[in-house]
């Protein structure tokens, strides 16, 4: 091939006048290139044994081009499957070894196709659109490899997800050839649709050892817990039908119940709820007069009225999921989507992701046998809390169920996390939704971990005039023992602050910081002069506070709140001269996702001093613009993210009959 790409202008017209054995010594050195390329050709893409350590993708090999595989009769059958496997009996943790990221390798055999001696394939249906999906997603991850023998993980590309459409015997009998089954050690196999008429078992019936099963329908009976992985039931409509999130709040119906496949006694339970609560409850069903087929199954019916589906979804505060012949129900992905509460009557089922996801803060779980009290149930929820669970029943359904791909990551996390449990993601990770996006600049928490440049903290103390209460905070805080600097801001630009001469004898390093406008922000400015991780942040009348309170507790955000505020919230705080302290609070509430710990008994504020022309507070707009703020941070935000708590941390002995000389803390609550 070298050789007539070079000579390509003039090859034809001299090949004649070559000498014979020049002529040869071409026509042997081009078949010999041909031969080689044809044999590459060959290695590259003649099907391989079921070790190749090819990609993993339909789009190189199609299904029908996959090796045909003939399962003998007296092919062995893997055991039913035990009941008593836990991570440390039947995964061998020890073929997943260190690396340095944490995480599991993943193995997906090659394609084949499947007989028994006769030629029938041992599934109806082959590799569904679903299953292909799945495998794809973990291919083109950072769980998969090539390598057999880096692999923790293996999973097979026999599709078991639909169990109707697999013969039972002759898919375990192909599992049990896999290669690497070794009694389904470190194998994972996922099923949505178990079990068959009549009894339709909650996992799958397919004999399948000690194999690990991502299953849709468990119930406590089957599930193994910490080792098997409950699944959602994958909703096709999640790819089919987009619905535009919609902002959590009060809905046109209060209860809808939407599914076609309801037990006769389930249904006459509802049909009563509705005539007790009337336009409240919106009972659907199948639409008789319609024509069965796709078009039908996205719309629903009541009383000849025809809705959309599952649009009509979002126009309800609660929706009914009832368990129908098997216990997991792809309704439940719609009503996550369409950002409605599911309410769950399944009992014993184990909802999807439940070992790491907290479902009290998106759905509500019903007993069966309580149905006749599920509005009286319901209508107890406050509206704020229905209203967070909207907003995480539909970043549930984003973040885990809304495609294949996110369901196969989020069972392969799980593993990952039972193996690496040191790196493993907290609850905050795997609940708390992302509310506000931030931009390229990274936030301090999550900046390289290196050590503060001083100890202790700075505290900073924001005043303007009252020279007074100012020198009193000061030589209050001077007594903290973890005082490592105290910078004072100036807010008052008409008015120089006071000699050095008169300021009070410290024993840490006093600064003071003239700034060029008269902010409520600049005391969440993050100066050079704050060398500490540290910050507490005062103002110049907060004179009920004890040194040991001080001690105490305190945090650092400055940064963020400089630079990091979302909307126009610095901006309103400043020209409002109000709210700095709730600003703060909804920052800090919407980063971490945890509620503010109080740490003190409250009192009555005291400042003898102030009058209602120096005092902000004590303008009588003050606390009417404080309301207005909490309203206009929250549209801002997009939601409320100050928490509920009821906590409150005091240290040991804090009212304990004890002397004093043996509490850490001996002055709080003193003033």
């Amino acid at each position: 091939m070298y050789t007539s790409g070079k000579y390509s202008s003039r090859g034809p017209a001299l090949i004649p006048r070559m000498k014979t054995k020049h002529r040869i010594y071409y026509i042997t050195l081009f078949s010999v290139v041909l031969l080689g390329l044809i044999a590459t050709g060959m290695f590259q893409f003649w099907p391989h044994s079921i070790e190749s350590t090819a990609d993993w993708t339909l789009d190189k090999r199609s299904v029908h081009d996959a090796p045909l595989i003939r399962l003998p009769v007296s092919s062995p059958i893997p055991e039913r499957g035990d009941l008593s496997c836990r991570m440390h009996t039947c995964f061998d943790v020890y073929r997943c070894g260190y690396n340095p990221k944490n995480r599991i390798k993943v193995y997906i055999y090659p394609l084949q196709r499947f007989v028994d001696e006769l030629g029938v394939p041992i599934s109806s249906t082959g590799l569904s659109r679903e299953y292909n999906d799945l495998l794809s997603a973990i291919s083109d991850s950072d769980f998969y490899t090539d390598d057999v023998t880096r692999a923790c993980l293996f999973i097979p590309s026999i599709d078991v997800l639909n169990q109707n459409s697999l013969r039972i015997r002759e898919t375990a009998q192909a599992l049990a050839m896999l290669p690497r089954w070794d009694k389904g050690m470190n194998h994972l196999l996922f099923n949505m649709l178990p079990g068959g008429p009549p009894d339709y078992n909650t996992a799958l019936d397919v004999p399948r050892d000690r194999a690990l099963l991502a299953g849709g329908g468990f119930s406590t009976w089957t599930y193994r817990q910490g080792y098997d992985v409950s699944i959602p039931v994958y909703s096709p409509l999640s790819a089919d039908v987009d619905l535009p999130e919609r902002q959590p709040g009060p809905r046109h119906y209060f209860i809808l119940s939407s599914q076609t496949a309801i037990h006769r006694e389930y249904r006459a339970e509802l049909e009563r709820l509705k005539e007790e609560n009337g336009e409240a409850l919106l009972l659907l069903d199948k639409c008789s007069n319609l024509s069965q087929g796709a078009a039908s199954a996205r719309k629903r019916c009541y009383k000849g009225q025809v809705y959309d589906y599952p649009q009509i979804l979002q126009e309800s505060s609660f929706c009914v999921v009832l368990r129908g012949a098997r216990l997991g129900q792809a309704a439940l992905s719609d009503v996550l989507q369409a950002g409605c509460v599911p309410v769950t009557l399944a009992d014993s089922y184990i909802l999807p992701f439940s070992e790491v996801l907290d479902w009290k803060r998106a759905s509500v779980v019903i007993p069966e046998e309580k149905l006749s009290e599920m509005y009286t149930i319901l209508k107890s929820i406050p509206h704020r809390q229905v209203e967070e669970m909207q907003r995480q029943a539909r970043w549930f359904w984003e973040a885990y169920f809304s495609s294949m791909k996110a369901i196969g990551l989020t069972t392969l996390q799980i593993i990952n996390d039972r193996i690496y449990p040191y790196a493993a993601r907290t609850y905050e990770q795997w609940n708390n939704p992302p509310v506000v996006k931030w931009s390229s600049v990274n936030s301090p928490l999550f900046l390289p971990l290196i050590p503060p440049r001083a100890p202790g903290f700075t505290a900073v103390v924001l005043t303007y005039d009252r020279v007074e209460s100012l020198f009193r905070v000061i030589t209050e805080i001077s007594k903290v023992p973890s005082l490592a600097k105290l910078l004072v801001v100036w807010n008052n630009q008409n008015k120089s602050p006071p000699e050095e001469t008169l300021w009070p004898k410290i024993s840490v390093p006093l600064k003071v910081v003239r700034t060029k406008e008269n902010k409520l922000s600049n005391r969440f400015f993050p100066y050079d002069e704050i060398e500490t991780e540290a910050v507490l942040a005062i103002d110049d009348d907060i004179i009920m506070l004890t040194s040991d309170e001080l001690q105490f507790g305190y945090e650092y955000f400055n940064y963020l709140y400089t630079y990091k505020m979302p909307g126009d919230i610095k901006n309103w705080v400043d020209a409002h001269m109000n709210c700095e302290d709730i600003a703060m609070n909804f920052l800090v509430a919407n980063i971490t996702g945890k509620a503010p710990i109080k740490v003190t008994p409250r009192k009555k504020f005291k400042c003898p001093e102030c009058t209602a022309i120096d005092g902000l507070s004590l303008d009588q707009t003050h606390m009417v613009e404080r309301s207005e703020c909490i309203n206009k941070f929250a549209s801002v935000f997009g939601t409320m993210p100050l928490k509920v708590v009821e906590h409150r941390a005091d240290p040991v002995l804090y009212k304990d009959d004890f002397p004093e000389k043996l509490k850490s803390f001996p002055n709080i609550g003193s003033l």
